[in-house]
């Protein structure tokens, strides 16, 4: 596979290359654009100031759906082509995106009527991409299908169906598809400045490498903006007088062990008290709690949970919960940032800040594209490319992304086995631990994880801290932020004899997770090795 960071610099140090098109930002909208640019034909190199999704594409509800609420809201077209791209996800990266059942609890008859009718359209609008068909139920069907919901006053349910998968996991294997396609892609190259050519237009970037230090200046035919929550960063970089064209929305979740909701469904709320949805979803043999929605005035690459979000998440989870869940039952907390179209007027209400994605065209040729969710992530990206060859910038190429098998792309034969997420890789996962049988030991009691799979993330998913490892490939840190402070130090280990680095880099990687994963935990942290002899690290050599 050619994904290796060294090889991206290497391309990237031909000062005579003239990039078809430099995309800003290796999040969901980014990795988008540049693998269709890419699969297009086109000269594409993609720029990320940090991790591949380290920003809000890591953060989400873990959902691939058409919005139940947006068609509350009557934002038809919106859901119409959700639900089409919900559809093409499912065929082309069945490893990541599966069918959820959802079940809609009913305390009054009136809202079994509302949400049965309501979510009976949105099966109909799914047209030849609807998953299965929406059922209305009993009390006691509900009960079933819920073992651990509240039953006094149940009067019966709705059960409907959308996808659900791993958004950071998607993320990186978009990025390898994106690679496969002759795309190159690099993590931790911010772009410090935009070029200009003589005669205004946007002709390249200047953006630093912040392992080495060394700085590039990188010419391109045009340059895309796609940095989500940090689009306004880019807009002034270019007119620093732009107003601003997004406003953060941040979504909270909390996430507790599995036996709060025993079974595979999961619980959706669509009107809580004060007006939010809220989801509780089975998700890596746990449970996802959230979310919230609460506009923020700043941006962040670590946003923090409200203790009000937490409270609130809780308070809403317990009252439809048989066991209701306490803080310290939260195994780990994390927040991320909505890019939404900034309002023309000031308010704090988000249903007044549009969920659709945006296309801007500055003077100076530089495209942005913001807004929008995971699941309409590829018609995004369709409409961006296509805005550049409409201005001339780029030939008239068609798109083939509808079609396009992802990076790992395999039909799962069961769900159950945890190297399935890594679809037609799992293999050569398997391959290592074969090899080097001592890569099959757990990182943890807790978690079915095997030193082989970082190794492989090292090698071949561009993974460069404990945290990428942890975080994004192997999304310990948002299931059991204590499990990963636990794991922290084998897998600096591992990482720094793949890497070439000493005892100094591991104990400040091991120091720097620390304390990142301490802020997703509610409770402070306590050793799982307290009173224990030290663990004995795992040692691997090529």
């Amino acid at each position: 596979m050619f994904f290796k960071r060294d090889k991206f610099l290497q391309e990237v140090e031909n000062k005579a290359t003239v990039w078809d098109m430099i995309v800003i930002g290796g999040g969901a909208t980014g990795l988008g654009v540049a693998l269709d640019a890419a699969s297009r034909g086109f000269k594409t190199l993609l720029l990320e100031q940090a991790d591949f999704a380290k920003g809000t594409s890591s953060r989400s509800t873990k959902l691939v759906h058409g919005g139940v609420r947006y068609l509350a809201q009557g934002d038809i077209k919106l859901v119409y082509e959700a639900l089409y791209e919900r559809g093409l996800l499912l065929h082309n990266a069945p490893h990541l995106v599966n069918i959820q059942s959802f079940v809609i609890p009913n305390y009054s008859w009136w809202n079994e009527i509302m949400y049965g009718v309501g979510l009976t359209v949105y099966d109909l609008m799914a047209g030849r991409y609807r998953f299965h068909k929406t059922t209305l139920l009993s009390g006691k069907k509900v009960a079933r299908l819920l073992p651990n919901i509240q039953v006094n006053g149940l009067k019966g349910g709705v059960q409907y169906f959308d996808g659900q998968f791993d958004d950071a996991r998607l993320a990186l294997n978009l990025a390898q598809t994106c690679a496969e396609q002759g795309g190159v892609l690099l993590n931790y190259m911010p772009v410090v400045e935009l070029l200009k050519d003589s005669k205004g237009k946007v002709a390249g970037v200047k953006a630093k490498d912040l392992e080495s230090g060394q700085e590039y200046q990188l010419k391109a035919k045009t340059v895309v903006n796609a940095t989500g929550v940090f689009v306004n960063e880019i807009l002034q970089m270019n007119a620093p007088t732009q107003q601003p064209l997004v406003r953060p929305s941040q979504g909270v979740h909390v996430v507790l062990d599995s036996s709060f909701l025993e079974g595979n469904n999961a619980l959706m709320i669509p009107k809580t008290p004060d007006g939010r949805v809220l989801f509780v979803v089975p998700w890596h043999k746990h449970l996802l709690v959230g979310t919230t929605d609460t506009p923020l005035n700043q941006n962040s690459l670590e946003p923090m949970a409200l203790e009000q979000e937490i409270d609130f998440i809780l308070e809403t989870a317990g009252k439809y919960l048989v066991r209701k869940p306490s803080r310290a039952d939260v195994l780990s907390v994390f927040a991320g940032l909505r890019p939404l179209a900034a309002p023309t007027k000031d308010t704090n209400s988000t249903k007044e800040i549009s969920r659709s994605h945006k296309l801007l065209v500055a003077p100076s040729d530089l495209i942005t594209i913001t807004g929008g969710k995971w699941t309409t992530y590829r018609k995004m990206a369709q409409d961006t490319v296509d805005r550049a060859i409409e201005l001339g910038i780029l030939p008239n190429k068609t798109c083939v992304t509808a079609s396009l098998k992802i990076h790992g792309y395999e039909a799962p034969q069961t769900n159950s086995e945890h190297l399935t997420i890594y679809g037609s890789d799992k293999t050569f996962i398997q391959e290592l631990t074969n090899r080097f049988p001592e890569l099959s030991q757990p990182l943890h009691e807790r978690f079915p994880n095997i030193a082989a799979e970082v190794i492989w993330a090292v090698q071949n998913e561009m993974a460069r801290t404990v945290e990428d490892v942890l975080a994004r490939r192997m999304r310990i840190l948002f299931l059991d932020a204590r499990a990963g402070i636990d794991m922290a130090s084998k897998v600096a280990r591992l990482m720094a004899e793949e890497l070439g680095y000493g005892e100094e880099w591991q104990q400040q990687q091991i120091r720097d997770f620390t304390s990142l994963a301490s802020n997703y935990l509610l409770e402070p942290y306590t050793p799982a090795s307290a009173g224990k002899t030290p663990a004995q690290y795992i040692s691997f050599k090529n």
